[in-house]
């Protein structure tokens, strides 16, 4: 049984995000936790507290299972690029130059390897 969280329009670019979900794609969600606990990136804080509610998402699925035993993983984990404001920058000679400030929407998917265990 898999569960989902989503994020979506965080301020920051999909770029830097991207860095951070990589570092965690596919891996059990106890070394996913602990990983982004000591990646030292503004990114990172808020993939751990996304990381955090598919966990407990997952926990509301299945009454009584714990994600220990289970052996939770990141299954799928994608950052899609969300709204851009566009702002003016004053530039030389009356011009003005265009700021993109970019946001970006994060998927996240939990599954686990025990299968037997939440058919039952």
């Amino acid at each position: 049984m898999e569960a989902i969280a989503k994020l979506n329009n965080c301020p920051t670019s999909p770029r830097k995000m991207r860095l951070v979900v990589d570092l965690i794609r596919g891996e059990r969600v106890e070394k996913a936790l602990s990983i982004l606990k000591f990646t030292n990136k503004e990114a990172a804080i808020k993939v751990e507290k996304l990381l955090l509610s598919a966990i407990k998402n997952w926990e509301a699925k299945n009454d009584g299972a714990r994600p220990e035993e289970s052996q939770l993983f990141v299954k799928t984990i994608m950052v899609d690029g969300g709204r851009q404001l566009k702002r003016l920058r004053p530039a030389p000679q009356g011009r003005g130059y265009r700021i993109r400030k970019r946001s970006n929407h994060v998927t996240l998917i939990v599954d686990s390897k025990n299968t037997e265990t939440t058919q039952n």
